[in-house]
């Protein structure tokens, strides 16, 4: 059995994620946002964590009672709150993964490229002390657009002279929860037996789910095979349209919660559960854990584009191997042919950004 096999079945044996305490190095993360929407359930749900020994919360206020607040919980990680940017070294130091949720969320009738004016000069300035203060960190980087945001990360490293390609890694994980959730849906499957690659960026039509590379492949069971699914009774053969559709639902799930939420807030829950996801897969990592297999928007050039998201091998340096995307079928080269002048605007519009503000 290969890495990506082993690590794929890995994922569905470990898709509800647990919070036991375990034998595990001391690891310290900071999160940058944590007094915010996405920051604050993010912070529970990394305190919970059992790869976690020291969480570090910052924001520009608020952050001591976020902190004192999720401190109180009975899990091993120690929590400081740290406000302002006089503090926000300290937040840093020795920090092994930092996530960056920090931004404005977006609103009715706010495109991710909506939030760039304010959040690029956000991401830049938090990139800049994690590249002063914890040069050798992890950076899961969630602040939309995040197409933008990770090659803005990237050149201010660079200008800082720490720039490792293998640590720089954009957080796409909430597409994957959202392909694997409504693919389980339509085809009557145990989405905790189901997995689902997604691939491109992290907006729109930059966001392409990998159907027919999903495990298992609904789309392809006989009528056999379905009544073989006893676990998952009433399994469902999908359609071309019904992919259609899934991949449509999957690439405005963010606009989907934002109209739900009628104007009062985005996708934070959902995005704290992914983004905890993700961190705990660097951390396991980090940790040396065999087979860590995510997919990520990362430094790549498995395409014409600088930066992509696929499934990457995450490991002690982080990123230790970029995959490619494996046998596509048309419907999807049709996708990622269509993506392809989008993201390379955003990827440079996020490296002009940097450029010009240095």
């Amino acid at each position: 059995m290969n890495a990506l096999a082993r690590a794929s079945k890995q994922a569905l044996q470990t898709a509800a994620r647990g919070f036991a305490s375990g034998a595990y190095p001391d690891r310290k993360v900071a999160v940058l946002g944590a007094a915010g929407g996405i920051g604050q359930p993010l912070s529970l749900l990394m305190k919970l964590s059992p790869y976690v020994s020291e969480l570090a919360l910052y924001d520009i206020a608020g952050t001591p009672g976020v902190a004192a607040d999720v401190s109180h919980i009975n899990s091993k990680a120690a929590v400081k709150g740290y406000a302002g940017e006089d503090q926000l070294g300290e937040a840093l130091k020795g920090a092994d993964v930092v996530i960056i949720p920090a931004g404005v969320p977006r609103k009715p009738g706010m495109t991710r490229d909506d939030l760039f004016k304010i959040n690029a000069g956000i991401v830049k300035a938090l990139v800049e002390a994690c590249g002063k203060h914890c040069p050798k960190a992890l950076l899961n980087i969630i602040s939309n657009p995040v197409n933008s945001t990770v090659p803005i990360a990237a050149e201010t490293l660079k200008r800082l002279g720490v720039y490792d390609e293998k640590r720089v890694l954009g957080v796409t994980t909430l597409d994957v929860v959202r392909a694997k959730t409504f693919y389980a849906e339509k085809a009557g499957l145990d989405v905790s037996k189901v997995d689902v690659p997604v691939v491109g960026g992290h907006a729109g039509v930059t966001i392409l789910p990998l159907f027919s590379q999903a495990v298992p492949g609904a789309n392809k069971l006989s009528d056999a095979d379905i009544d073989a699914l006893t676990a998952v009774p009433g399994a469902n053969k999908l359609s071309d349209a019904d992919i259609d559709a899934l991949t449509k639902r999957t690439q405005d799930g963010g606009t989907e919660v934002v109209q739900a939420k009628a104007g009062k807030g985005s996708a934070t829950l959902s995005m704290a559960y992914a983004g905890a996801l993700f961190a705990d897969a660097c951390l396991r990592g980090l940790n040396g854990d065999p087979d860590v297999v995510e997919c990520t928007y990362v430094a790549s050039n498995i395409t014409e584009v600088p930066f992509f998201s696929s499934k990457v091998k995450l490991g002690k340096n982080g990123v230790e191997q970029v995959y490619g995307l494996g046998e596509l079928n048309d419907y999807e080269k049709a996708g990622l042919k269509a993506m392809m002048p989008e993201l390379r605007a955003s990827i440079e519009k996020g490296i002009s950004f940097a450029k010009e503000s240095q």
